[in-house]
């Protein structure tokens, strides 16, 4: 039997606006998928919006006894920025403030560690209007959102997280064009990375400051880069994708500093951020107690096969190919290689290269779209979904074996639930929801999950 270490964490992670609904009882301030689905309603997978989600403002209650029936200790979600703060600064809605109190109180009378996550995507529009993390200013709101979640919250909530996979709004949001501004500005997404890292940095600074025993860190969505090759250009591709992927964020958040070659190649395109020295120690003085890691696929690359275009926008890429390795494993669905050793890899590496730093999972999962026909005797059986839990935390559990500080697993997620533009195209819960009537019924992923967690291990 594969045994965990006794007190691990085992639960789901989810975020507010794939959770809650949009538009409630409360006085929540649109975010930037609210406006965005207004905007072009088109780009989302059956034209479904952020206010078509499973309904966890309204039933929080059933919700968590239902986490109760299929093993959660511990449970990760995320306040709306905007439903607390409407306007991102300013007036408070004492609706939320007494909505999220509700959640993380009903969480600990169940015996549910509530891990907590300040952003996840969901600028609210009003701060997203002057530019959002592109401005200085927008720091400083949520320096100020921070510090008031710590003093509403932090007597029940005692870990915390900064942002979720922060390398994601700025890639999607400033390269790539998946999430809303949908720019493509190279310059921007460099000052947006920088102002994420600093506003992570000051969220720290409050929280420390406040001494309320608790832990924060940050989520960061690992993609472990693997070269083509042992070709020493296939190598040196690897290595760049994974300053841009990975170390962009891994070492301010636990090192306090950028990668110098990182530095190198953003100053050798004439495209660094506007900072000061007084920030930059922010960032030096205010790191990580924790990490949180999402890991679902790795990344492979090799040396480029043509010279780039050099009136082209940057792209990291602009160093290497992506690398199509034969025979991959892969979810057609998401269309993602499943490599269950890259968590043994992210494990090691943390181990030996970030100070062996207390870490956990807080995301993987598996999206199957049409999970209909698996059912039998009214139960989707996604033995599918239990067959990537089990190789995904075998190869954790060496990792674990071999010294590495990993403290809990979260998969992706708790109830089927709306997925940015993807809507409801890809399934990923423990538990199945219909969206007409909004019923939960428990996949058999969910029965085994509670097994996993009632003793410790499979």
């Amino acid at each position: 039997m594969i045994k965990f270490p006794e007190g691990f964490y085992f639960g789901s992670a989810t975020s507010s606006t794939q959770s809650e609904g949009a538009h409630t009882d409360d006085l929540k301030g649109k975010d930037i998928w609210d406006i965005w689905y207004e905007e072009e309603p088109y780009k989302f997978f059956d034209g479904i919006g952020p206010q078509d989600t499973s309904t966890f403002y309204k039933n929080y209650k059933s919700d968590i006894q239902l986490l109760k029936k299929v093993g959660h200790n511990s449970f990760r979600t995320s306040i709306s920025w905007s439903r607390l703060f409407p306007q991102g600064f300013g007036k408070i809605n004492e609706d939320a403030v007494k909505f999220y109190r509700n959640v993380f109180e009903e969480l600990k009378r169940n015996d549910i560690e509530p891990f907590v996550n300040l952003f996840h995507f969901d600028m609210p529009y009003e701060l997203q209007k002057i530019g959002g993390w592109e401005n200085r200013k927008v720091v400083d709101y949520y320096r100020e959102y921070a510090k008031k979640c710590f003093e509403l919250f932090g007597d029940i909530v005692k870990r915390w997280f900064t942002f979720n996979e922060p390398i994601v709004h700025v890639e999607c949001g400033y390269l790539l064009c998946y999430h809303y501004p949908c720019k493509v500005d190279p310059k921007a997404a460099v000052q947006v990375a920088y102002h994420t890292a600093l506003a992570s940095a000051f969220a720290i600074k409050e929280y420390h400051e406040l001494n309320q025993g608790g832990k924060i860190g940050i989520v960061l969505n690992l993609t472990p880069a693997y070269p083509r090759s042992q070709n020493e250009a296939d190598v040196k591709a690897s290595n760049i994708a994974e300053l841009f992927a990975n170390k962009s964020f891994l070492d301010p958040a636990i090192k306090g500093e950028y990668d110098q070659e990182l530095i190198d190649i953003i100053k050798k395109h004439n495209l660094m951020p506007e900072y000061t020295q007084e920030d930059l120690s922010i960032i030096k003085n205010n790191t990580v107690d924790f990490l949180g890691i999402n890991y679902y696929q790795p990344v492979r690359v090799c040396a480029k096969a043509h010279l780039p275009n050099p009136e082209a926008p940057f792209m990291p890429d602009y160093y290497y190919d992506h690398y199509v390795m034969p025979g991959r494993r892969m979810n057609p669905y998401r269309g993602w290689e499943i490599y269950p050793k890259g968590i043994y890899d992210i494990a090691i590496n943390i181990k030996n290269n970030y100070g062996n730093i207390e870490w956990m999972i807080t995301e993987n999962g598996m999206g199957v779209e049409n999970e209909e026909r698996f059912r039998k005797d009214g139960m989707i059986h996604d033995d599918y979904r239990i067959d990537f839990y089990k190789e995904h935390l075998t190869w954790l559990h060496k990792g674990i074996e071999e010294g590495s500080n990993c403290i809990g697993y979260h998969v992706w997620t708790f109830i089927d639930c709306w997925s940015w533009i993807n809507a409801y195209k890809n399934r990923y819960g423990l538990i199945e929801l219909d969206l007409e009537t909004q019923e939960r019924r428990i996949k058999k992923s969910g029965q085994w999950f509670k097994e996993l967690s009632e003793k410790g291990g499979f």
